[in-house]
C-alpha cells in the first residue's frame, strides 16, 4: 500500500519551475500562481490479437495526495518531451519502456493534440495511435527503475463501460483516446 509521508516546499525542482505570471486582463494587471513544465506524449494503443486497447496502471504521488486511499491511475502510455528528438521517436520509446513493445515509428498515427492542467502548466499533449501484436513484444515492460507500471488490456467488449466506470481512476485523455478510437477505428455498421 502506498502513502505520502509527508510533504515540504520543493526548493529544487527538475522536471517543473514554479512560476508567477503577471499580465493585463481588461486593462488591470493581474497575477496567476503557474508552472513552467514539459509538453508530452500519449499513446493510444490497441492489440490485435488480444482485440483490446492498451493502457498502463500507475502510482501517481499527486493523484495519492489528493484521493489518500489510492493514487494508481489508468492512463495512456506517455512521456514527457525532453530531448532532442521527434514527438513520434518519443512515443516509440515510450511504448517500448513502459509496454515492452517494439512498435516503428511509421505505425503511429497523431490523433489530436490539446493542453492540459490549463489553472496551473498549460502543458501541450500529443496523442499518438498505434497497432500492436505479438510479434512486437519483446519484454515486459514496466518503466524505468523508479516507476512500478503494470500494463493493462481492455477487452474491446468492456472498454466503453470502463470509459465511465469511477471504480477505475483515469485520465480524462483515456475518454476521450476511446471515443476517438470508438469513432475512427472501431467503426460498426448495422
Amino acid at each position: 500500500m502506498s502513502k505520502i509521508t509527508s510533504t515540504e516546499p520543493l526548493a529544487h525542482p527538475n522536471y517543473i519551475k514554479p512560476i508567477m505570471l503577471n499580465y493585463t486582463l481588461k486593462g488591470k494587471h493581474r497575477q496567476w500562481e503557474a508552472v513552467i513544465t514539459h509538453s508530452s506524449v500519449s499513446i493510444l494503443l490497441y492489440h490485435k490479437e488480444k482485440n483490446a486497447l492498451v493502457l498502463v496502471k500507475q502510482l501517481r504521488p499527486a493523484v495519492l495526495n489528493a484521493n489518500k486511499k489510492d493514487g494508481f491511475m489508468y492512463e495512456m502510455c506517455a512521456g514527457i518531451i525532453d530531448k532532442d528528438a521527434s514527438d513520434e521517436q518519443i512515443a516509440k520509446e515510450e511504448v517500448y519502456e513502459e509496454c515492452g513493445y517494439d512498435i516503428p515509428v511509421e505505425n503511429l498515427e497523431k490523433v489530436s493534440s490539446f493542453y492540459t492542467n490549463v489553472g496551473i502548466s498549460g502543458a501541450k499533449q500529443t496523442i499518438y495511435y498505434g497497432e500492436l501484436t505479438e510479434a512486437m513484444k519483446i519484454n515486459e515492460g514496466g518503466g524505468l527503475e523508479e516507476e512500478d507500471i503494470e500494463v493493462i488490456y481492455i477487452p474491446l467488449e468492456d472498454a466503453k463501460a470502463f470509459m465511465f466506470d469511477e471504480s477505475y481512476q483515469k485520465t480524462s485523455g483515456v475518454i476521450m483516446a476511446f471515443y476517438w478510437f470508438f469513432d475512427k477505428k472501431f467503426v460498426r455498421t448495422p
